[in-house]
């Protein structure tokens, strides 16, 4: 198995039936030091009848769960990406068919604009864990970047085989020249080996390539550290302050960037909220909203745009 597949469960789902049982899935590097940790309760799954622990460092303020189900062909099965898993409000169906009328299609042109804000095309951009390709056949509508995608699941052979750029393993590997962008949307949170996989993405970048993973700001957790709703220990595995990524971008040769709230922001955050309430067409209304403001509060109470970029040192 590559040294990097360990770091992205959901692109092993298919092969990794015995995962529980392989040294491989262990923690082998995270950005805390090892005893310096406490407890921070426990948490019922929801597919699975089982109590998972969670942890925090001391330090660095990284909280993780300690015992990960590691089963990922149960974990990320056809299910869960049709929202019937440990995630209801995933839906990969609708948005890979609809994907004019999802309102997922405001984050894929704020990924954009941000990312185009911060290193202006055009260029060459890896949109890491791709899932089934959407964001890539959006990017990629838009004629400014030359993008490809990069996942093992089901969906990203779908997307593969309607013709979107989707690499494959071999692909990656030989790929020729490293990339000036990299995004991981929504990734992180889910990566048991967090260093390592953030290593990994290193290896495909060169000095000066803009990272940008997104993921909730744990910094606005509750106290009852469980009881936040992004806790979902069956698929959201490692949780980080803008402190703890800062840390683990450094371990890996990122040099740790705040910018803030920047072009883009709003139209993700737009996303993000309709989503938590249950809406999940676009309609005319809907630019009615004074979302730049609603934003900015939003921002202000989750603090989403608090958690660093980096660039490849």
């Amino acid at each position: 198995m590559p040294s990097f597949a360990v770091a992205f469960p959901p692109i092993l789902a298919s092969r990794c039936r015995d995962a529980a049982t392989s040294r491989e899935h262990q923690r082998p590097s995270v950005p805390h030091l090892p005893g310096r940790t406490e407890a921070l309760g426990a948490k019922r799954g929801v597919r699975i009848q089982r109590v998972f622990h969670l942890r925090r460092c001391r330090s660095c303020t990284f909280a993780f769960v300690a015992d990960p189900w590691t089963d990922y062909a149960a974990v990320y099965d056809d299910s869960y990406y049709v929202g019937q898993g440990a995630d209801p409000m995933v839906n990969y169906g609708f948005e890979y068919d609809h994907p004019t009328e999802t309102i997922r299609r405001y984050d894929w042109i704020g990924i954009e604009e941000f990312v185009t804000a911060l290193h202006p095309a055009p260029g060459s951009w890896l949109d890491y864990g791709c899932g089934n390709g959407a964001l890539v056949r959006s990017v990629a509508a838009g004629g400014r970047w030359s993008i490809v995608g990069f996942d093992t699941g089901s969906w990203s052979s779908k997307a593969r085989d309607d013709g979107l750029p989707i690499l494959t393993e071999p692909e990656l590997a030989a790929r020729r020249g490293p990339f000036d962008v990299i995004t991981a949307i929504e990734v992180i949170e889910h990566i048991a080996d967090p260093v390592g996989f953030l290593t990994r993405l290193r290896s495909l970048a060169r000095p000066g390539t803009l990272l940008f993973l997104t993921t909730l700001n744990a910094q606005v957790a509750p106290r009852d550290f469980p009881s936040w709703s992004y806790v979902r220990p069956e698929i959201h595995v490692s949780f980080f302050t803008p402190k703890a990524l800062a840390r683990a971008l450094e371990k890996s040769g990122f040099s740790p960037r705040y910018v803030g709230f920047a072009p883009g922001w709003s139209n993700m955050i737009r996303f993000k909220v309709m989503k938590n309430v249950g809406i999940r067409r676009i309609a005319r209304w809907q630019a009615l909203v004074p979302w730049p403001a609603i934003g900015r509060l939003v921002d202000a109470r989750y603090q989403v745009t608090g958690l660093p970029v980096g660039l490849a040192i």
